[in-house]
């Protein structure tokens, strides 16, 4: 059941990417470029997508102790901000910067076939690969949200 779910929320998730237009690297590619061709308007995806799950995931976390698949709710603390975390970030958004696609709407472009997808693709795999076997060199907690 676990995994239907999952399948299916991917689905929803792909199919939003493709409707908000965040699948074409141009479109996000105009929306980070502030002092050129700004296109704001992935600037109302994003704020439509928290209108809607902010309040649905402060309903939900008071009216349940855990998700229907996990133990308990999982709330970034200020732990949790820790370098390898933040040069994660940071390698995120200069890939998102460069190639005008994260992971989600690059997998949705994928079987359009284009150029700069099938680039991207093959070294955002890489990439987590490699982000999976580097060793963890930070201190490891034994306390604190993991999301």
């Amino acid at each position: 059941m676990k995994q239907i779910s999952a399948l299916l929320c991917g689905l929803i998730f792909g199919f939003g990417l493709i409707i908000s237009g965040m699948s074409d690297p141009a479109k996000v590619l105009n929306f980070l470029d502030v002092f050129g061709t700004w296109d704001p308007s992935l600037a109302f995806v994003m704020g439509g997508a928290i209108l809607v799950t902010a309040p649905g995931f402060a309903w939900l976390t008071s009216r349940r102790s855990a998700p229907l698949f996990d133990s308990e709710f999982r709330m970034p603390t200020k732990t949790d901000l820790d370098p390898k975390l933040l040069t994660g970030a940071v390698v995120f958004g200069v890939g998102w910067g460069l190639g005008g696609f994260c992971p989600g709407p690059a997998l949705t472009a994928l079987p359009m076939a284009a150029a700069g997808t099938l680039i991207f693709v093959p070294f955002m795999l890489g990439g987590m690969w490699l982000a999976r076997h580097t060793p963890d060199i930070t201190p490891t907690r034994t306390k604190g949200a993991h999301i």
